[in-house]
């Protein structure tokens, strides 16, 4: 039997490559000989880096940025060829960056991915793959945009705080600093999101309380959007409040498409596509994937819908094992995945299942093994 394996990380628990690897444990323990094949999978989030540069027999190179409050932290970059580099947004400015007692979306910033992209544009490359996903941040990419040597000014000419409450001041915006290299450079952005910037579906309403804003925050935080949209509007001509895709990243999305005029694809797509997961897929008999939480967010893209529209078209079966699911989980039967498991076996804190994640995938893994191979006797 040939197995295929390829999950996303589970968020501030553990890399993609645990996950496969604590779901072939469990599935060895009933199918030993079987033929297992892992793809750590990422969707333009965490682990995009690692999957690109292992699919490419790329390089990664350490650089010194700024985490999302500002302090200096080491993150990587990964160059895939001498004039391509892929940058993953959550290596400097992702949730996983700053603990749950100090998240706040009115001052984290995403100076630090401008850092990321001007590190690789010191390496000489003239095209950036940047992954946007997990971020812990909700400034429309102003931080990134300050780091790359725009300046956000206010109606006095000071530049405004980094963070998404220092739009609210924003009144104009210098280029005359810009990092020249910068239009010399494509940016191919790997993005599964569709959110506008703005309004009930934007950035600030979707995803600014996993970001730790509370009501009255993601309203603030919305109104700022719809201010820095319009002045993003003046300076660049560009309209980027209700463009698909400019919500991502907590309105990263927007900065990029006004200013470095980027061309926003599908993550999954581009990382499947790069590891020859298809291939693997149609040799298969069972593809195994999951992350951190099964919702109606994973059908907008999401590795385990993306994994499981590829299976489809070769009528493979679908398991789908997930740290949790949420009350509208069954959406994703409709795209593809045949059954879905949830790791949580018992009744414990968020803080035990992060850290039980790996023995939990395990346990389950072998049970859904232990199910299947009832069924082959």
């Amino acid at each position: 039997m040939k197995i295929v394996i390829a999950p996303d990380s589970y968020k501030e628990s553990l890399s993609a490559l645990g996950v496969a690897t604590a779901i072939e444990a469990g599935f060895r323990a009933v199918f030993p000989d079987a033929e297992y094949r892992l793809f750590p999978m990422a969707d333009g989030g965490e682990g995009t880096v690692d999957a690109m540069v292992t699919a490419t027999g790329g390089t990664k190179i350490s650089v010194t940025v700024s985490d999302p409050l500002g302090n200096p932290i080491d993150a990587e970059l990964g160059l895939i060829n001498p004039h391509c580099a892929v940058v993953e947004m959550a290596a400097a400015s992702g949730l996983e960056r700053i603990p749950v007692s100090v998240r706040n979306p009115l001052v984290t910033s995403t100076y630090g991915t401008g850092e990321l992209i001007r590190a690789a544009l010191d390496r000489g490359v003239t095209q950036i793959i940047l992954g946007l996903g997990g971020s812990a941040t909700n400034d429309g990419g102003a931080g990134m945009l300050q780091a790359l040597g725009y300046r956000l000014l206010d109606q006095y000419g000071v530049d405004i705080p980094r963070g998404g409450v220092g739009l609210a001041a924003l009144a104009s915006i210098d280029c005359a600093q810009v990092d020249a290299r910068l239009s010399h450079c494509q940016f191919i952005v790997a993005c599964d999101v569709t959110n506008p910037l703005t309004g009930p579906s934007g950035a600030s309403h979707v995803f600014g309380p996993q970001k730790g804003a509370d009501p009255a925050m993601v309203a603030l935080l919305d109104d700022n959007l719809k201010h820095y949209a319009r002045i993003v509007a003046q300076e660049s001509g560009v309209d980027v409040e209700f463009a698909p895709g400019a919500g991502a990243a907590g309105g990263t999305g927007a900065a990029l498409l006004a200013f470095m005029k980027a061309e926003l694809r599908s993550g999954i797509d581009m990382v499947t596509s790069a590891v020859g997961l298809e291939q693997a897929i149609a040799e298969a008999d069972l593809v195994i994937t999951g992350e951190g939480r099964l919702d109606s967010q994973s059908v907008n893209g999401k590795v385990p819908v993306g994994i499981a529209r590829i299976a489809k078209r070769y009528n493979k079966p679908v398991i789908a094992i997930a740290g949790s699911l949420g009350a509208d989980f069954s959406l994703v039967y409709a795209q593809g995945i045949d059954s879905v498991f949830s790791v949580l076996n018992h009744v414990c804190t968020l803080e035990e299942a992060l850290t039980q994640a790996a023995e939990n995938i395990r346990i389950t893994a072998r049970n859904v093994a232990a199910t299947l191979h009832i069924h082959c006797r």
